[in-house]
Parts: structure tokens; sequence; C-alpha cells
């Protein structure tokens, strides 16, 4: 078994915590926070030991460190956790540049520890569906299709959401990562990229339970882009901050046309959901698909979990920092595309990570 500490213990550290005891090769034992009463409060309601980062960081009981901090202190707390000798999975972004991305990486192969990376929502039952059909060949060869998420803000319902529109943040840096490790997972690496960006204001104002508070916009929220990949599909890709309202068929959606169908996945940011497909055999019609795959549920961490089976069993793990830094260069280049108003060339790759196959037991990942 190896055990994680967890540094970070926010807004969405209890997604996480609720799964700590899924997998029995992995378990989560103690928490540290910048805030001392963050850590408390989540040491008490899991079952885990409040501690400082510092001695997180030099407990030799520690083998994996889970980094959920807010995204300008990814890469600080990464490379403080593998000087420290610990393997560190990350919360998305891996980070937010290229450099500090490349530290980490090169850092990690010197220590010949691993880095791995959210999200995970590739590893659910909907996702994993999606992957089955394409592989398949149910919908031929993928030609191209379409990506959007987009809606008025998190300001109205995040209890912290300066930092979504601070440098790190914005709708690419935050929900990109969902779409494209998702398009990665069924389509392989980005070859190149155009983006065009804007924002609708300077200022935003909250709502809800933020009523009257302001937040200043540093960053671009709106984004739109063309993605070419290396196996040959173009997809077009609009990540928004700036949007009242989506249709229902529109919504947080992966769209991909191929020759001989297509096929609708869930919302890359839930585990599951209805996929839908068209092609011949349905007479043209759209249909449901059965879903023959586990973890259908929130299952955050099943990440973290996969890394540790592939550090106890030798294998590569789906959730690498290889292919988070991927996505971290595409939408680094995307925004550089907007910016220069060229095309841009991504000099990243990846392997397509390893599907999951159907009849594993709960608590299972080979």
């Amino acid at each position: 078994m190896l055990k994680a500490g967890l540094i970070g213990c926010g807004n969405i550290s209890g997604a996480y915590l609720r799964n700590k005891d899924v997998f029995s090769h992995l378990r989560v034992v103690k928490c540290a926070s910048r805030r001392d009463e963050s850590a408390r409060a989540a040491a008490e309601q899991f079952g885990l030991q409040a501690v400082s980062v510092d001695a997180l960081l030099r407990d030799p009981e520690i083998d994996i460190i889970l980094n959920l901090t807010t995204p300008d202190a990814h890469a600080e707390i990464n490379l403080r956790a593998l000087e420290a000798g610990k393997h560190v999975y990350t919360e998305k972004p891996f980070a937010v540049t290229r450099e500090d991305g490349r530290k980490v990486l090169k850092l990690a192969a010197e220590k010949g520890l691993r880095t791995g990376c959210a999200p995970d929502t590739f590893l659910g039952g909907g996702h994993q569906t999606c992957r089955k059909l394409i592989d398949g060949g149910a919908v031929g060869k993928i030609a191209g299709g379409c990506v959007i998420m987009a809606y008025r803000g998190p300001e109205s319902w995040h209890p912290n959401s300066g930092f979504y529109y601070k440098n790190g943040g914005g709708p690419l840096m935050d929900m990109g990562p969902y779409y494209i490790t998702a398009l990665v997972n069924l389509l392989g690496p980005v070859k190149r990229v155009a983006g065009f960006a804007s924002r609708a204001m300077d200022l935003r104002i909250g709502s809800g339970s933020n009523q009257g508070r302001t937040y200043p916009v540093e960053v671009d929220t709106h984004v739109a882009a063309v993605l070419e990949f290396v196996s040959g599909p173009v997809i077009n890709l609009t990540m928004s901050f700036d949007v009242f309202r989506l249709s229902p068929q529109m919504e947080n959606c992966i769209e991909l046309w191929g020759l001989d169908g297509a096929i609708h996945t869930p919302d890359p940011n839930t585990f599951s959901g209805e996929v839908r497909f068209a092609n011949a055999g349905t007479g043209g019609e759209w249909k449901t698909a059965e879903n023959m795959f586990l973890y259908n549920d929130n299952m955050r961490l099943i990440g973290l979990a996969d890394m540790a089976a592939g550090i106890e069993l030798g294998r590569p793990h789906r959730c690498s920092g290889e292919l988070a830094y991927h996505v971290t260069d595409v939408m680094c280049s995307i925004l550089e595309s907007a910016e220069k108003r060229q095309y841009v060339n991504i000099e990243s790759t990846c392997v397509r990570p390893a599907a999951l196959r159907e009849g594993l037991a709960p608590g299972e990942l080979d």
C-alpha cells in the first residue's frame, strides 16, 4: 500500500477525500494547507492527521503528495515534493506556463519519480464507453468535431472565485484540461492549433452568495480555437465565461464526426452520462450506447490510484505528467496563437492513455 499526503484543503478536496478508501493499494493519511483551519477541518471530517506543509514534505511515511493548491502554486509545490523524494499528483492544470511544466518533468526524470495530474474523468464509464466505440470503428475514421463549454462564469457560485480571473485562470486554463484530455484519450496527441481570444469586461461582479463582490479580470474570458490532431481530425473548441446560456444539446459537450457515424460524449467534467451515437446500424438515428464499465460516480482520486498502481506494478499510469504537460502545451499554444495571430505547432507529445477493460471489480484498475 502506498500512502499519500494532501496539500491544499480547499473546495475540491472533499471530492477527492470521499473516495480515499475505494482503492486498497492507496491510502490518503495526512493533510496540510496554508490555512491551518482548513487542514484541521478536513482532517476531522475525513479521519486524517493535520500537519504543516513542511512536516508533510519531510515525512518518511508519505510516498505521494496530492497537490490540490490553487493553479499559481501547482509548480512550486510539485517541485518541492519531488525535491523531498515524493511522487506527486496534482489538480489541473499541470502548470500555468510551459516553462514551469518542463521544470517539473525534468526534475521528476532526474529523481526517478512519477508525476501525475487531473483530470481523471476520462477514466469514468461514460468516457471509456466512447473510447470503446471509437476504437471499435463504430463511427469510422474521425474527420472532425466540436467542443463547447460556455456559461456566465464562476463568480455566481464559487466562494473564492477571484483566482479564475488571474494568471492561470480563465475558461481555457480552468476547464480546457477536461475537454482536451478527453480528446487526447479518444484521438491521441495534438499537432497544431489556431486560436482567438477576447474578454467581455474588465471587472466581474458576483451574484448569489457572492453578491456585491468584484473581481478584476486579468485574462481572456472567451477563447475559440481549432485543433489539428496527429491522427488527422480537425476539432473546433470554444471555452467561455461570457455566454448567458447554451441550448441543452450544446451544453458541455464533445461531438465527433466520423466517416461512418457520429458520437456525442458526456460532459468531460463528469465521469459518466449518456453516450449517444449514430451510424448505419442505428439507421442513422441517434441511439444511447450501453455502458459496460465501472466508475460512473464522482470518482476523483482514481487517477492518483492508477498512478499508485502503476508504481507498484511497474506499468505506465494513465493520468501522466507527460499527458498533462501536453495538454498544458496545447492550451498555452492556443493563447499564444491568439496573441500572435498565427498557427502554433505543438512541440510536445504524449502516449495515448491505455483504455480500461470491462469486467473490473470495484477498486480494480488492472
